[in-house]
């Protein structure tokens, strides 16, 4: 019943200013740990990361006109170029250099996808397919969801972690069915509940938020143009794209509209994300599946609360080491415990979009689809298997959106395969 009374706050509408506040906050906290995980791993600066996310969320609102909620953090899908430029140059200057350009690759790209216009997309993906590429991306992510909560940061059950991930877990599910501001907030809400859980169990460090100055602005690098390391780089965009497009999809079925027409305009705001944190030592941007989940289950699309969101990454990360420092101590089962939920909900949205468009698994080529797509793009991801091309890798949900794409323009058409033509017909229309 608390399901059904629950809000549903549109894209275009305004909420107060004491809503929007912890709402943004909520969006803030679900991106931090992967925002900060990417610099991290390839030697640059997470403050500039994460203000770089605020900065580039920020320019994304503004070219698509506040029209398309999402939020843009640190891309996985760059670690291995960077860390390779990294190492076949000695700089990560150079380095930068390749996400500078990377960035254009996108511009490059919406550009093309301007001019050819976005019809094509319903013939390359149908909703088979896009509801086969969301479940991929919300399973696909499961096994970091799962490490997170039962590992924690080693490579053995840690009983702790489980407990405080299960509690934080429960918490976002409880709050999750509750009505009024509670049922808005149950991530941030989780979040606070296991942490408060794990300071007694002594899983919270504090060491970093003492040591951490009160204000101070992030180390700025800049990038020293190198052909090599764009070289590297630089055509990864064009898998990220992929992603793109399944993510730019995935929020379109969850808030209900169709942004398909709006994909130039989206890329184009990932691409000046990009640019802009290569410019100023961050990492290439995308948009982030944390997020998507968090508007699945609260029901919060407006664009409005993605702004604060991006005001305060902003703030913590440009200005405000020890606000960063605090957020940075959630322990990782916190965060294991409300992705497994997150993560999970993308995954049933796009279950859900199987059903509100009909799709009949009775129709053999519905079935080859999904079956392919699914099972190869969840294999690829949860084993962390990448297939080599030259010098890049492509990843499983990219892998997989590939061949489903390949598979729907060979296979025969579903009225072929349909026992009754005419109903058939009649469904496809």
């Amino acid at each position: 019943m608390a399901e059904k009374e629950r809000e549903v706050i549109g894209v275009s509408d305004r909420v107060s200013v004491g809503r929007a506040i912890p709402l943004g906050i909520q969006h803030m906290m679900s991106m931090f740990g992967s925002t900060v995980l990417v610099p991290v791993l390839v030697g640059l600066n997470p403050n500039v990361a994460i203000m770089c996310s605020g900065i580039g969320t920020i320019c994304y609102l503004l070219v698509t006109r506040n029209k398309i909620p999402s939020y843009l953090g640190s891309s996985f899908a760059f670690i291995s170029p960077i860390l390779a430029a990294v190492a076949a140059t000695g700089s990560l200057h150079t380095a930068l250099s390749g996400v500078v350009v990377a960035g254009l690759v996108f511009l490059a790209v919406a550009g093309i996808i301007k001019l050819v216009g976005t019809g094509w997309l319903d013939r390359l993906l149908p909703p088979v397919l896009v509801a086969a590429v969301m479940i991929v991306i919300g399973v696909g992510l499961s096994a970091t969801a799962a490490k997170m909560a039962l590992y924690s940061s080693t490579d053995s059950f840690v009983a702790e972690g489980a407990i405080v991930a299960a509690i934080t877990l429960c918490a976002a599910v409880i709050f999750s069915g509750m009505g009024g501001l509670v049922g808005t907030l149950p991530i941030l809400l989780a979040i606070i509940v296991g942490y408060l859980i794990s300071m007694p169990l002594g899983l919270v460090d504090f060491q970093g938020v003492i040591d951490a100055p009160w204000i101070g602005l992030p180390p700025i690098q800049t990038p020293h143009f190198d052909p090599g390391a764009i070289a590297l780089i630089a055509p990864v965009a064009l898998v990220v794209v992929i992603e793109h497009i399944g993510h730019l999809l995935a929020v379109g079925e969850i808030v209900g509209r169709d942004y398909r027409d709006m994909l130039p305009r989206s890329l184009a705001g990932d691409g000046i994300s990009t640019v802009i944190s290569g410019l100023l030592g961050g990492t290439p941007t995308t948009t982030y599946a944390e997020n998507i989940g968090v508007m699945s289950v609260t029901r919060v699309y407006s664009t409005q609360v993605f702004w604060y969101a991006a005001g305060f990454a902003l703030l913590v990360g440009g200005f405000c080491p020890k606000l960063a420092a605090f957020i940075n101590s959630i322990p990782v089962p916190v965060m294991g415990g409300v992705s497994l939920l997150l993560f999970g909900l993308i995954a049933s949205n796009g279950l859900r979009m199987l059903v509100t468009n009909n799709v009949d698994f009775d129709q053999n080529r519905n079935l080859m689809i999904a079956s392919v797509v699914i099972i190869l793009g969840v294999g690829m991801e949860t084993s962390s298997i990448a297939i080599p091309v030259g010098d890049y890798t492509l990843p499983g949900m990219a892998t997989s959106a590939l061949v489903g794409i390949i598979m729907n323009l060979i296979l025969p058409k579903a009225k072929d395969d349909a026992v009754e033509p005419e109903s058939s017909v009649a469904e496809t229309e």
